[in-house]
């Protein structure tokens, strides 16, 4: 290993040590039955057209984490979410989070900075589609500097991270961990053992990734790929809800 990667390593640990420990919001997943909820950061239409018919099919909605500064632009994930999408995604019952409206650098980006763009990001929505708010974020790119999440708490139930695993016991509303689906799409065993856990576990998985497509991009999946882990979800026992769905759920089941 170089000299170069060692430190990227070392800071990248610190980073998410950070964003971990300061500024915690404790809140206990303890539920009887497990919960899935699928999700999109960034909103390719692939995501909605196919990933959410396959959702349909399976009887389910998720969660798409939108950043209305990209809107209608071609991306590193694929085309991105076009107005009329949106109407389609209100009818399928799907949730509508925050990606933050210029897809800010969770940790590159000043903390008053990311909270002006979580802002205008509200605004972008509301002129579409008056009176509608997002009640979830999705943090783009990066883990958030801990004094992002202390500024942003205030405007969101809950917000999502990364991790590569699921939610159980006390864990931090402000930092959500997730699973990204397309870290492990060459061998869909992988998450499928990460669903058994989370069953086991009665815990939270919150499945993650961007386009849904036949050539997806890096930051993807197959239609094919996705299926598969849906079935396989949906046959697990868990409730598959979208993110503030199952944040409601959980915010009951924890209070009874």
């Amino acid at each position: 290993m170089g000299t170069a990667t060692f430190w990227a390593r070392v800071h990248g640990r610190l980073m998410r040590e950070s964003a971990r420990r300061f500024f915690r919001h404790p809140f206990v997943v303890n539920t009887p039955t497990p919960v899935i909820s699928f999700t999109f950061d960034d909103f390719p239409r692939s995501a909605l057209l196919n990933g959410g018919a396959i959702l349909k099919k399976y009887g389910a909605a998720g969660t798409y984490y939108a950043a209305f500064g990209l809107m209608g632009a071609e991306s590193p994930t694929g085309r991105i979410f076009v107005p009329g999408d949106l109407k389609l995604l209100l009818e399928q019952g799907h949730e509508l989070g925050c990606h933050t409206f210029g897809h800010c650098n969770a940790w590159e980006t000043s903390p008053n900075a990311f909270e002006s763009s979580v802002l205008q990001n509200q605004q972008a929505l509301r002129d579409l589609i008056p009176g509608a708010s997002f009640r979830t974020l999705s943090y783009p790119i990066s883990v958030p500097r801990p004094r992002t999440k202390q500024k942003i708490a205030r405007h969101f139930a809950c917000c999502r991270c990364g991790g590569q695993t699921f939610n159980v016991g006390e864990v931090d509303s402000t930092y959500l961990s997730a699973y990204f689906l397309e870290k492990t799409r060459s061998d869909p065993s992988h998450v499928k053992k990460v669903i058994d856990e989370n069953r086991a576990a009665k815990g939270w998985l919150i499945l993650a990734t961007h386009d849904v497509e036949e050539n997806p991009t890096q930051f993807g999946c197959t239609p094919g790929f996705f299926e598969e882990v849906v079935c396989y979800a949906a046959a697990s026992g868990a409730k598959l809800l979208p993110v503030i769905e199952a944040w409601e759920a959980l915010k009951a089941s924890a209070s009874t």
